[in-house]
């Protein structure tokens, strides 16, 4: 009994990760039957009449064999997605991933106690970085609170990728490399990089077995600052990370050829806990609006971002923050969690370090510097290049809709998250005049290593309701009527996808197994309402939800002509992103967003009409 007493009956972070349920094998069945359901809207009669002909004869031929060795597949892995996933949507793309691949977000401590000012970087970057290390040490105790969907554990493997995580180029295939350990497990590293205007420094954050105090870590801030605002800037090898990614591997085994010390230079950045860049940019932000922020954070100074770490803390000149991250080892309700643990931290101690002012004899920071020569030099030039060229292709805004938030459509029995999805396909509607298919991130934590699963909130429903808002002879309450299907159909499919019960994922797995025995592509690939409904990767609004904390998210379009769209959502607001790129003349952010937010009023205008 005593000893039983004994044992902590605290939850550990990673307890339950044994235990969870293995990724499912939906029904083949099904999963045709919701795809051609998705395809409708865009599709006329004969064309649907030919996708379903072509459905039938997948499902009766070729697609079961494909059903059958994925079911064979499953069997020996608890998550049959999940190798397969990470390599063909993150480490088998060739194209830049800074900019097309990751995504990041602004911090909100500007909305209370960090306003905009010059002079408070340092500062202010050292409270942050000793709340960020102190979320790392949680991690390390496994004192992170486990998620739960009700009483239901949630997966929580990717809180293991959020430190001392690196993404490494590949000729054709990048890797990921995690050197992350809970203390049970042993070993972890303890130091952090800093970049600053083209240069690379680090320093361990524990001293004598604790970790630095802030003005501990303001020390080393300002040491490696004034070095490099008294020396010339350094070569920016940083910004090789922004290139195209066999353009990048190939860089980079040029470098380590040079000289054997740059190798251990970059698996000391590699292993670092995060990236801490000091930007010397001063971009505009309001509570109301975050765009010039968001953009910089999204594509700002390459030789002050180490665009393959899963964690780069980004502390501008005015104080103000942000995040960017390579999307491959999580997904974005990661970074969001620690980004409101820091702003509850900031809130709670009124922006101010109310620790020891003590600050110990420590080390000064480490230099690292690179071997280069002309020809690393000028691949640095020509990443730089192409990345400001795609840059300012990108246009972004970040805006909040403050008329209403969370209350009000709850108050209406309307589910906030279908509410903005639904007022983006109306906005979709009226501005380009035809349904715009969509993506929306569905999570499926339930499982084991589960991360997402597609949503298509392009319905019937919901395109019947768009067209009725567009026709005068449509009375108000058909409009609702219509509104409100739209709704429960939405709901459906969330609730489906979460449970494993999306198709998406599926078919994607129908498509690999026949490119792993070597078969011909199916028909239901090749057919051209595959991708104009957005399959492989083709979907024109490609959005998610941020959550409901105060941590705001953005990223760019999946396809030339389409939009990106992050949104998150609290009691009084609606805070969105929305990306384009300039050079498609068909798309522009900011008239999006003035459609969503015309939705908005006008959706919550259809629940003041009276039911029959």
């Amino acid at each position: 009994m005593e000893n039983q007493l004994a044992k902590s009956t605290e939850e550990r972070t990673f307890q339950y990760q044994d235990s969870l349920p293995s990724l499912p094998v939906p029904s083949l069945e099904e999963s045709l039957k919701k795809y051609l359901e998705s395809v409708k809207p865009f599709a006329n009669e004969e064309e649907y009449k030919n996708t379903e002909a072509i459905v039938q004869k997948f499902q009766n031929g070729i697609g079961k064999k494909l059903q059958q060795k994925l079911l064979q597949r499953a069997k020996g892995k608890r998550n049959w997605l999940e190798e397969w996933w990470l390599n063909v949507a993150y480490l088998d793309v060739r194209i830049p991933s800074q900019l097309n691949v990751n995504f990041g977000g602004p911090a909100s401590h500007i909305e209370h106690y960090w306003p905009p000012k010059e002079g408070t970087q340092l500062e202010r970057g050292s409270i942050s970085l000793w709340h960020n290390l102190n979320y790392w040490q949680l991690l390390r105790k496994e004192k992170l609170a486990v998620e739960k969907v009700g009483n239901i554990p949630l997966d929580m493997n990717q809180f293991r990728m959020l430190f001392s995580t690196c993404k490494i180029p590949g000729i054709t295939r990048d890797s990921i490399i995690n050197y992350f350990r809970t203390e049970r497990e042993g070993h972890s590293p303890s130091h952090l990089a800093v970049l600053c205007r083209g240069r690379v420094f680090v320093f361990d954050v524990m001293h004598e077995g604790y970790l630095m105090t802030a003005p501990e870590i303001q020390r080393q801030l300002t040491y490696i600052q004034k070095k490099c605002h008294s020396e010339p800037d350094g070569p920016g090898v940083a910004a090789l990370t922004t290139e195209e990614r066999t353009r990048w591997a190939k860089a980079r085994e040029y470098l380590i050829s040079l000289n054997p010390e740059n190798l251990t230079i970059l698996e000391k950045i590699q292993s670092s806990l995060l990236v801490f860049c000091l930007d010397d940019d001063s971009p505009h932000a309001t509570p109301e609006d975050y765009s010039q922020v968001s953009a910089k954070i999204l594509h700002g100074d390459p030789t002050v971002r180490w665009g393959d770490k899963s964690y780069n803390l980004i502390a501008f000149s005015n104080g103000v923050f942000g995040s960017n991250g390579d999307h491959a080892p999580f997904d974005a309700m990661v970074l969001v969690k620690i980004f409101y643990y820091i702003d509850e931290k900031i809130l709670e101690n009124e922006g101010r370090w109310k620790g020891s002012e003590k600050v110990r004899d420590i080390l000064v920071p480490e230099e690292l510097v690179f071997t280069v020569d002309e020809k690393v030099l000028n691949d640095i030039n020509q990443a730089k290049a192409q990345y400001f060229k795609q840059a300012s292709d990108l246009q972004l805004v970040v805006y909040a809709f403050t008329s209403f938030g969370k209350k009000q459509t709850k108050k209406k029995q309307l589910h906030p998250d279908t509410f903005i999805q639904l007022a983006l396909q109306l906005a979709y509607y009226r501005l380009h005049g035809r349904p715009g298919c969509c993506y929306e991130t569905a999570m499926t934590r339930l499982f084991y290593h589960g991360r997402t699963e597609t949503v298509r909130p392009c319905t019937v429903e919901a395109v019947n309701w768009c067209q009725s808002m567009q026709n005068p002879s449509t009375s108000r309450l058909e409009q609702q009527h219509m509104m409100l299907e739209a709704f429960a159909k939405h709901n459906k499919m969330m609730k489906d996808c979460s449970t494993g019960k999306g198709f998406d994922r599926h078919l994607l797995g129908l498509s690999l197994i026949a490119k792993e025995e070597g078969l011909p592509v199916p028909e239901l690939f090749t057919d051209p309402l595959f991708s104009r409904s957005g399959g492989g990767g083709n979907f024109v609004l490609s959005t998610s939800l941020a959550g409901y904390l105060r941590v705001q998210g953005m990223v760019a379009p999946m396809v030339h002509n389409g939009y990106g769209f992050f949104y998150h959502i609290r009691d009084d607001r609606f805070v969105v992103s929305c990306s384009a790129w300039k050079s498609c003349p068909e798309t522009d952010a900011e008239k999006l967003v003035q459609q969503v937010f015309r939705a908005f009023h006008d959706m919550m205008q259809l629940m003041e009409t009276p039911h029959l």
